[in-house]
């Protein structure tokens, strides 16, 4: 059973999205090119703001990863404090289309970046997302692996 969104399925209008919004802490924020936060890009527009409901808005998909990736173990506890405030739960969600999807690379951490619950109710396309990458990376060890002489 397929139960992705409608708008999901072939989405070719969704390969660069019109609009882009990032949320993170101020002074997380990379080098963007006006003081503001705002970044126009040729494809459409990309902005990064540290109010995470505003970034939401509307949005067809939610996007989320864990707060300390593998090598910053050291900074997990002093990183949950700078996140605290950017989970994806079930308030966030109410801002966004009905029908956003969530997603997550993985691995998570439950009532961390995202509440359990929200988790659950989109475990499909996150798993989804897992497995499409298991894919490309079984495509990329096929291409390194395979004789020059193959073809």
């Amino acid at each position: 059973m397929d139960n992705r969104s409608p708008r999901t399925k072939g989405a070719t209008r969704y390969t660069w999205p019109e609009v882009t919004n990032v949320a993170e802490p101020k002074h997380i924020f990379t080098d963007f090119d006006t003081d503001d936060g705002t970044y126009v890009e040729e494809n459409g527009d990309f902005t990064c703001t540290s109010d995470v409901m505003e970034a939401a808005k509307g949005a067809d998909a939610i996007y989320t990863d864990v707060w300390a990736s593998m090598g910053q173990e050291g900074e997990a506890e002093a990183r949950r404090k700078v996140f605290t405030g950017y989970q994806i739960n079930e308030k966030l969600m109410s801002v966004a289309h009905g029908d956003a999807m969530v997603m997550h690379c993985l691995p998570a951490h439950r009532e961390e970046e995202i509440s359990a619950e929200t988790f659950e109710k989109h475990a499909n396309e996150i798993f989804d997302e897992a497995e499409n990458r298991l894919h490309a990376q079984k495509a990329v060890m096929y291409l390194l692996m395979k004789d020059d002489e193959e073809s």
